[in-house]
């Protein structure tokens, strides 16, 4: 095998990790009826189904990106993609929601573990700019496969008739992959310079995972139970952590620590424009999901498997969006976002109009769902791109660690709050109107949010901007 040739093997087997991850985000999106059928859980157990695996990843993905320069980037990425594989693992063979719930959580916190040490080693396979922008575009589209195969999957597998329930299929399936990509990884990753260069920030950690099971574990649970005292408790101190988190993070860089988050990136105004963009429109993007799925399997009654094909549909507008919308971004800046923005409040505007009965028709709601997925295509993947545009080469890995952080809380958040209303407006009644009612109020509130992505779009600058006078000294 030819060097050249091994390093793109190499690439593929890297790109496993994000494969994983981004797969069990939408594969579980779809199968939600049939997991909370099979485990027999309420409505706040299935919020947490998707929550939790966000609020792992969320609050060890900076650190698991740390991990591969102190423990190596190869041992790190097989250790996780092992622990990434034993949990889906517990999540196949789960009895009860507090079990699913469990290895969920740990599911994240592998891929937080896993997915940095493919970036770092592409950057290092890959020094040549055109080999490198190249080798980032395959993994980014096996990161898109991953959400339209999820979405596909989540459908069918519930649906499947086994000796086994179908929908544990979903995190069984998981398996094969995890050990075969951990076996080539251990046969054929380098291993690179280990530079134990300060120490992890384990409080840090430890207060922003406290702060955010903190917030939303009551949004989620508070609403079914009729928001107990310790629901309104546990909220208040999730704000009062998170300012003690901040507090601690701007000290330890003032004593030339290491924190988790470098606050000296909240001094770039595009910045912080862009992470209330994402805050936005992550809160809209996973909770349309999960409302969308509910409605048509339990609502309309509609199979898993046809409710997988559905959604293909989207992800197909996604892929095939984000195509042009990556030629077209370095000539219309930030208005091809604003018209993506555009696209996906016009067909939710559509979606509440076109779900006004039981009377659904297919060849309607395709090209809607279609239109949105071209929405999201035009936005997504350049989001990042715009909210980094100003900030220094030196600060861009910690800058794309926050962002990501920050996505995935959003999410998270979304899941909380959207479907919480969405829940709370359905209440027991069961009925196809209370569905329907409970779907518009929700979708109004997705809409509210992606205007407010539009705001702050309409506020990104268009050139790069200066770090603000009020900075942290360095």
């Amino acid at each position: 095998m030819s060097k050249q040739t091994s390093k793109w093997i190499i690439l593929i087997i890297l790109s496993s990790s994000i494969f994983l991850s981004v797969i069990d985000i939408f594969i579980v999106n779809v199968a939600i009826p049939a997991i909370k059928k099979g485990i027999h859980g309420t409505d706040g157990d299935i919020q947490l189904v998707i929550a939790l695996y966000l609020l792992g990843y969320a609050a060890f993905l900076i650190t698991g990106g740390r991990a591969g320069d102190y423990y190596g980037k190869k041992n790190v990425f097989i250790v996780a993609m092992l622990s990434f594989t034993f949990a889906s693992l517990l999540c196949g063979i789960s009895q009860t929601a507090f079990q699913l719930n469990t290895a969920r959580f740990f599911q994240g916190i592998s891929a937080a573990f896993m997915v940095p040490q493919g970036i770092t080693y592409i950057q290092l396979l890959f020094p040549a700019p055109q080999e490198r922008i190249k080798a980032m575009g395959i993994y980014g589209s096996i990161a898109g496969a991953a959400s339209v195969i999820g979405q596909f999957l989540g459908g069918i597998l519930p649906d499947t008739h086994f000796f086994i329930a179908g929908w544990r299929l979903i995190f069984l399936i998981n398996l094969p992959l995890g050990i075969i990509s951990a076996f080539l990884a251990a046969k054929l990753l380098k291993d690179n310079t280990i530079t134990k260069t300060g120490k992890f920030d384990y409080s840090g950690v430890l207060l922003l995972t406290i702060a955010l099971v903190s917030l939303i574990y009551p949004l989620i649970r508070g609403s079914e139970l009729g928001w107990p005292w310790w629901s309104i408790v546990l909220i208040v101190l999730s704000i009062v952590l998170l300012f003690i988190f901040l507090y601690d993070q701007k000290r330890k860089l003032l004593q030339r620590k290491e924190p988790l988050i470098n606050v000296r990136l909240f001094g770039y105004k595009d910045f912080n424009i862009g992470l209330c963009a994402v805050l936005f429109y992550f809160m809209a993007q996973d909770s349309y999901f999960l409302i969308n799925a509910i409605l048509l399997q339990t609502g309309f009654g509609i199979s898993s498997s046809e409710t997988g094909i559905f959604f293909v549909f989207q992800g197909a507008g996604y892929v095939l969006a984000s195509l042009v919308a990556i030629r077209l971004i370095p000539v219309y800046g930030k208005k091809v976002l604003q018209a993506g923005v555009l696209i996906m409040v016009t067909a939710l505007i559509l979606h509440i109009l076109f779900f006004k009965s039981a009377a659904v028709s297919r060849m309607i709601f395709l090209p809607i769902l279609f239109i949105y997925g071209t929405g999201c295509g035009s936005v997504l993947p350049s989001l990042l791109t715009m909210a980094l545009k100003s900030i220094p080469p030196k600060f861009a890995g910690a800058a794309s660690g926050t962002f990501s952080t920050f996505q995935q809380t959003a999410i998270a958040l979304g899941i909380g709050i959207v479907g919480g209303v969405f829940f709370y407006v359905l209440g027991k009644a069961g009925t196809l109107q209370a569905y329907l009612s409970a779907y518009q109020t929700a979708t109004i509130i997705n809409v509210i949010l992606l205007l407010f992505v539009s705001v702050f779009l309409f506020l990104l600058p268009e050139k790069n901007t200066t770090l603000r006078n009020n900075r942290v000294k360095r």
